[in-house]
Protein backbone atom coordinates (compact mmCIF):
# COMPACT_ATOMS: atom_id res chain seq x y z
CA UNK A 1 0.00 0.00 0.00
CA UNK A 2 1.64 3.60 -1.07
CA UNK A 3 1.52 6.36 1.11
CA UNK A 4 -0.29 9.14 0.33
CA UNK A 5 1.70 12.29 -1.12
CA UNK A 6 3.32 13.88 1.67
CA UNK A 7 2.66 11.61 4.37
CA UNK A 8 5.69 9.40 5.74
CA UNK A 9 5.07 5.70 5.55
CA UNK A 10 5.77 5.67 9.48
CA UNK A 11 2.89 8.48 9.78
CA UNK A 12 0.64 6.54 7.37
CA UNK A 13 1.11 3.93 9.67
CA UNK A 14 0.07 5.42 13.04
CA UNK A 15 -2.74 6.49 10.83
CA UNK A 16 -3.72 3.09 9.90
CA UNK A 17 -3.60 2.32 13.93
CA UNK A 18 -5.07 5.13 15.50
CA UNK A 19 -8.50 3.83 15.61
CA UNK A 20 -7.59 0.63 17.31
CA UNK A 21 -4.86 2.18 19.59
CA UNK A 22 -7.87 4.58 20.79
CA UNK A 23 -10.50 1.90 21.23
CA UNK A 24 -7.42 -0.06 22.81
CA UNK A 25 -6.79 2.77 25.61
CA UNK A 26 -10.50 3.24 26.24
CA UNK A 27 -12.53 0.31 26.39
CA UNK A 28 -9.31 -1.81 27.66
CA UNK A 29 -6.23 -0.49 29.00
CA UNK A 30 -7.92 2.39 31.37
CA UNK A 31 -10.33 0.12 32.44
CA UNK A 32 -7.59 -2.27 33.62
CA UNK A 33 -5.44 0.53 35.13
CA UNK A 34 -8.44 1.96 36.84
CA UNK A 35 -9.53 -1.29 38.26
CA UNK A 36 -6.48 -1.83 39.38
CA UNK A 37 -6.35 1.35 41.24
CA UNK A 38 -9.83 1.01 42.65
CA UNK A 39 -8.57 -2.32 44.48
CA UNK A 40 -7.10 -0.54 47.05
CA UNK A 41 -10.27 1.64 47.51
CA UNK A 42 -13.20 1.79 49.28
CA UNK A 43 -15.96 2.94 47.67
CA UNK A 44 -19.57 4.82 48.15
CA UNK A 45 -21.05 4.74 44.57
CA UNK A 46 -19.42 6.37 41.53
CA UNK A 47 -18.27 9.64 43.59
CA UNK A 48 -16.97 8.92 46.87
CA UNK A 49 -14.20 7.04 47.50
CA UNK A 50 -10.95 6.77 50.06
CA UNK A 51 -7.38 4.88 50.01
CA UNK A 52 -7.77 1.56 52.14
CA UNK A 53 -4.70 -0.29 50.68
CA UNK A 54 -4.73 -3.82 51.17
CA UNK A 55 -7.77 -3.84 53.51
CA UNK A 56 -10.02 -5.11 50.86
CA UNK A 57 -7.60 -8.35 50.38
CA UNK A 58 -8.04 -9.00 53.91
CA UNK A 59 -11.56 -8.10 54.52
CA UNK A 60 -11.86 -11.37 51.33
CA UNK A 61 -10.00 -13.64 53.51
CA UNK A 62 -12.95 -13.55 56.47
CA UNK A 63 -15.96 -12.59 54.00
CA UNK A 64 -17.78 -15.57 54.27
CA UNK A 65 -20.01 -14.72 51.32
CA UNK A 66 -16.99 -14.35 49.19
CA UNK A 67 -15.93 -18.19 50.25
CA UNK A 68 -19.71 -19.54 49.39
CA UNK A 69 -19.67 -18.02 46.11
CA UNK A 70 -16.20 -19.63 45.30
CA UNK A 71 -17.49 -22.85 46.70
CA UNK A 72 -20.60 -22.86 44.77
CA UNK A 73 -18.59 -22.43 41.42
CA UNK A 74 -15.95 -24.77 42.35
CA UNK A 75 -18.32 -27.27 42.50
CA UNK A 76 -20.33 -26.16 39.71
CA UNK A 77 -16.66 -26.57 38.10
CA UNK A 78 -16.23 -29.59 38.78
CA UNK A 79 -19.36 -30.34 37.36
CA UNK A 80 -18.63 -29.29 33.50
CA UNK A 81 -15.03 -30.96 34.16
CA UNK A 82 -15.80 -34.40 35.23
CA UNK A 83 -19.31 -34.69 34.33
CA UNK A 84 -19.92 -32.84 30.94
CA UNK A 85 -16.36 -33.35 29.54
CA UNK A 86 -16.76 -37.06 30.06
CA UNK A 87 -19.84 -37.60 28.21
CA UNK A 88 -19.00 -35.12 25.36
CA UNK A 89 -15.79 -37.39 24.93
CA UNK A 90 -18.02 -40.17 25.00
CA UNK A 91 -21.04 -39.14 22.14
CA UNK A 92 -17.89 -37.86 20.25
CA UNK A 93 -16.22 -41.64 20.02
CA UNK A 94 -19.95 -42.88 19.21
CA UNK A 95 -20.28 -40.31 16.74
CA UNK A 96 -17.20 -40.66 15.02
CA UNK A 97 -17.75 -44.43 14.17
CA UNK A 98 -18.15 -44.97 10.42
CA UNK A 99 -21.28 -47.57 11.24
CA UNK A 100 -22.71 -45.23 12.94
CA UNK A 101 -26.24 -44.19 11.05
CA UNK A 102 -27.14 -40.19 10.94
CA UNK A 103 -24.11 -39.31 12.42
CA UNK A 104 -24.43 -35.91 10.88
CA UNK A 105 -27.82 -35.70 11.57
CA UNK A 106 -27.11 -36.37 15.64
CA UNK A 107 -24.21 -34.50 15.45
CA UNK A 108 -26.40 -31.24 14.08
CA UNK A 109 -28.63 -32.08 17.12
CA UNK A 110 -26.31 -32.60 19.76
CA UNK A 111 -24.62 -29.02 18.76
CA UNK A 112 -27.57 -26.91 17.91
CA UNK A 113 -28.07 -25.91 21.91
CA UNK A 114 -24.88 -24.18 21.88
CA UNK A 115 -26.38 -21.81 19.38
CA UNK A 116 -28.63 -20.89 21.89
CA UNK A 117 -28.60 -18.03 23.92
CA UNK A 118 -28.05 -18.16 27.51
CA UNK A 119 -31.18 -16.07 28.40
CA UNK A 120 -33.12 -18.51 26.71
CA UNK A 121 -31.34 -21.08 28.62
CA UNK A 122 -32.06 -20.12 31.79
CA UNK A 123 -35.76 -19.07 31.13
CA UNK A 124 -36.34 -22.61 29.63
CA UNK A 125 -34.35 -24.38 32.40
CA UNK A 126 -36.29 -21.94 35.30
CA UNK A 127 -39.67 -23.64 34.19
CA UNK A 128 -38.70 -27.34 33.88
CA UNK A 129 -37.21 -27.28 37.13
CA UNK A 130 -40.00 -25.56 38.88
CA UNK A 131 -42.03 -26.89 41.67
CA UNK A 132 -45.27 -28.94 40.81
CA UNK A 133 -45.70 -27.64 37.19
CA UNK A 134 -42.16 -28.05 36.03
CA UNK A 135 -41.78 -30.81 32.96
CA UNK A 136 -38.83 -32.77 34.97
CA UNK A 137 -40.80 -33.39 38.32
CA UNK A 138 -43.72 -34.26 35.85
CA UNK A 139 -41.73 -36.63 33.98
CA UNK A 140 -40.20 -38.48 37.15
CA UNK A 141 -43.52 -38.58 38.78
CA UNK A 142 -45.24 -39.94 36.03
CA UNK A 143 -41.94 -42.80 35.53
CA UNK A 144 -40.91 -43.00 39.02
CA UNK A 145 -43.75 -41.45 41.11
CA UNK A 146 -40.97 -38.72 42.54
CA UNK A 147 -41.55 -36.05 44.69
CA UNK A 148 -43.55 -33.47 42.46
CA UNK A 149 -42.53 -30.62 45.05
CA UNK A 150 -39.05 -31.42 44.75
CA UNK A 151 -36.87 -28.45 45.72
CA UNK A 152 -34.50 -28.11 42.54
CA UNK A 153 -34.64 -24.28 42.58
CA UNK A 154 -34.09 -24.06 46.61
CA UNK A 155 -32.33 -26.96 48.05
CA UNK A 156 -30.67 -28.41 44.71
CA UNK A 157 -29.90 -25.32 42.46
CA UNK A 158 -26.36 -26.44 41.89
CA UNK A 159 -27.12 -29.96 40.35
CA UNK A 160 -30.24 -28.19 38.72
CA UNK A 161 -27.24 -25.23 37.03
CA UNK A 162 -24.78 -27.97 35.97
CA UNK A 163 -27.97 -30.24 34.24
CA UNK A 164 -28.85 -26.51 32.35
CA UNK A 165 -25.73 -26.12 31.13
CA UNK A 166 -24.73 -30.07 30.25
CA UNK A 167 -27.75 -29.51 27.98
CA UNK A 168 -26.05 -26.45 26.58
CA UNK A 169 -22.63 -27.10 26.06
CA UNK A 170 -21.88 -30.79 25.38
CA UNK A 171 -22.76 -31.08 22.25
CA UNK A 172 -20.03 -27.82 22.04
CA UNK A 173 -17.19 -29.52 23.76
CA UNK A 174 -18.29 -33.13 21.60
CA UNK A 175 -17.08 -30.90 18.48
CA UNK A 176 -13.87 -30.31 19.82
CA UNK A 177 -13.24 -34.10 20.62
CA UNK A 178 -14.26 -35.05 17.14
CA UNK A 179 -12.38 -32.75 15.34
CA UNK A 180 -9.00 -34.19 17.79
CA UNK A 181 -10.35 -37.96 16.96
CA UNK A 182 -10.30 -37.41 13.46
CA UNK A 183 -6.78 -36.58 13.11
CA UNK A 184 -6.02 -39.45 15.47
CA UNK A 185 -3.19 -41.52 12.77
CA UNK A 186 -5.29 -44.39 11.02
CA UNK A 187 -2.00 -46.37 10.76
CA UNK A 188 -1.94 -46.46 14.90
CA UNK A 189 -4.92 -47.65 15.26
CA UNK A 190 -4.58 -50.38 13.03
CA UNK A 191 -1.14 -51.41 14.06
CA UNK A 192 -2.26 -51.57 17.59
CA UNK A 193 -5.39 -53.71 16.37
CA UNK A 194 -2.75 -55.97 14.56
CA UNK A 195 -1.01 -56.42 17.58
CA UNK A 196 -3.93 -57.37 19.41
CA UNK A 197 -4.76 -54.41 21.75
CA UNK A 198 -8.42 -54.34 21.98
CA UNK A 199 -11.12 -51.20 21.95
CA UNK A 200 -10.17 -49.66 25.41
CA UNK A 201 -6.36 -50.12 24.91
CA UNK A 202 -6.27 -48.56 21.81
CA UNK A 203 -8.13 -45.51 23.06
CA UNK A 204 -5.95 -45.75 26.41
CA UNK A 205 -2.59 -46.12 24.26
CA UNK A 206 -3.35 -44.48 21.06
CA UNK A 207 -6.36 -42.43 21.09
CA UNK A 208 -5.97 -40.30 24.61
CA UNK A 209 -2.43 -39.54 23.61
CA UNK A 210 -3.18 -38.06 20.28
CA UNK A 211 -6.34 -35.90 21.52
CA UNK A 212 -4.62 -35.13 24.62
CA UNK A 213 -3.70 -31.14 23.22
CA UNK A 214 -7.31 -30.44 22.66
CA UNK A 215 -8.65 -32.27 25.66
CA UNK A 216 -6.46 -30.06 27.82
CA UNK A 217 -6.98 -27.08 25.64
CA UNK A 218 -11.48 -28.33 26.21
CA UNK A 219 -10.29 -28.53 29.96
CA UNK A 220 -9.13 -24.87 30.52
CA UNK A 221 -11.59 -23.84 28.27
CA UNK A 222 -14.93 -25.27 30.40
CA UNK A 223 -12.28 -23.94 33.77
CA UNK A 224 -12.43 -20.94 32.22
CA UNK A 225 -16.02 -20.51 31.15
CA UNK A 226 -17.86 -22.32 34.32
CA UNK A 227 -15.48 -19.46 36.91
CA UNK A 228 -17.62 -16.61 34.88
CA UNK A 229 -20.84 -18.37 35.54
CA UNK A 230 -23.29 -15.53 35.76
CA UNK A 231 -26.53 -15.50 33.30
CA UNK A 232 -27.29 -18.76 33.99
CA UNK A 233 -28.11 -19.08 37.61
CA UNK A 234 -28.86 -15.24 37.75
CA UNK A 235 -32.35 -15.84 35.53
CA UNK A 236 -32.63 -18.55 36.71
CA UNK A 237 -33.11 -18.00 40.60
CA UNK A 238 -34.65 -14.75 39.42
CA UNK A 239 -32.04 -12.24 39.27
CA UNK A 240 -31.23 -13.64 43.35
CA UNK A 241 -28.82 -15.85 44.53
CA UNK A 242 -31.39 -18.74 45.66
CA UNK A 243 -32.18 -19.83 49.43
CA UNK A 244 -29.11 -19.64 51.72
CA UNK A 245 -27.13 -18.66 48.39
CA UNK A 246 -26.65 -21.99 46.96
CA UNK A 247 -26.74 -20.15 43.44
CA UNK A 248 -24.19 -17.13 44.58
CA UNK A 249 -21.29 -17.79 42.38
CA UNK A 250 -17.94 -15.54 42.13
CA UNK A 251 -19.25 -13.20 39.15
CA UNK A 252 -22.43 -13.14 40.64
CA UNK A 253 -20.86 -11.88 44.18
CA UNK A 254 -18.96 -9.45 42.37
CA UNK A 255 -22.12 -8.00 40.79
CA UNK A 256 -24.11 -7.29 43.57
CA UNK A 257 -21.33 -5.71 45.43
CA UNK A 258 -19.97 -3.41 42.75
CA UNK A 259 -23.56 -2.59 41.24
CA UNK A 260 -26.02 -3.03 44.03
CA UNK A 261 -24.15 -2.44 46.92
CA UNK A 262 -22.45 0.04 44.97
CA UNK A 263 -18.47 -0.58 46.32
CA UNK A 264 -16.48 -0.67 42.97
CA UNK A 265 -13.86 -1.15 44.97
CA UNK A 266 -14.04 -4.33 46.76
CA UNK A 267 -15.66 -5.54 43.34
CA UNK A 268 -12.62 -4.77 42.04
CA UNK A 269 -10.44 -6.78 44.47
CA UNK A 270 -12.90 -9.73 43.62
CA UNK A 271 -12.26 -9.51 39.77
CA UNK A 272 -8.76 -9.41 40.30
CA UNK A 273 -8.77 -12.01 42.91
CA UNK A 274 -10.70 -14.14 40.54
CA UNK A 275 -8.52 -13.23 37.55
CA UNK A 276 -5.42 -14.63 39.51
CA UNK A 277 -6.95 -17.76 40.22
CA UNK A 278 -7.72 -18.36 36.64
CA UNK A 279 -4.24 -17.04 35.45
CA UNK A 280 -2.79 -19.91 38.05
CA UNK A 281 -4.57 -22.86 36.74
CA UNK A 282 -3.74 -21.55 33.52
CA UNK A 283 0.02 -21.70 34.69
CA UNK A 284 -0.65 -25.09 36.13
CA UNK A 285 -1.89 -26.70 33.78
CA UNK A 286 0.54 -25.86 30.84
CA UNK A 287 3.49 -27.14 33.41
CA UNK A 288 1.41 -29.84 33.50
CA UNK A 289 1.12 -30.22 30.09
CA UNK A 290 5.05 -29.28 29.59
CA UNK A 291 6.23 -32.13 31.98
CA UNK A 292 3.95 -35.26 30.54
CA UNK A 293 5.13 -33.74 27.30
CA UNK A 294 8.73 -33.98 27.73
CA UNK A 295 8.29 -36.94 29.43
Amino acid sequence: MRAAPGVSNSRAAWLLLAPFLVIFAVFYAYPLVRSVLLAFQQTFGPGSSRFVGLGNFRFLLSDSLFWTALWNTIVFTCGSVFIQLPLALGLALLLNRPRVRGRALFRTILFAPALVGVVFVAMMFGVIFEKRTGLLNLFLHQMFGWNLDFPWLETYVMPALILAALWQYVGFNMVYFLAALQNVPAELLEAARIDGAGSWKRFLHVVLPAIRPVGAFVVLLSIIGSFQLFELPYIMLNSTAGAENRGLTVVMYLYQTGFQIGDLGYASTIAWVLAILLIGCAAAMRALWTTEAES
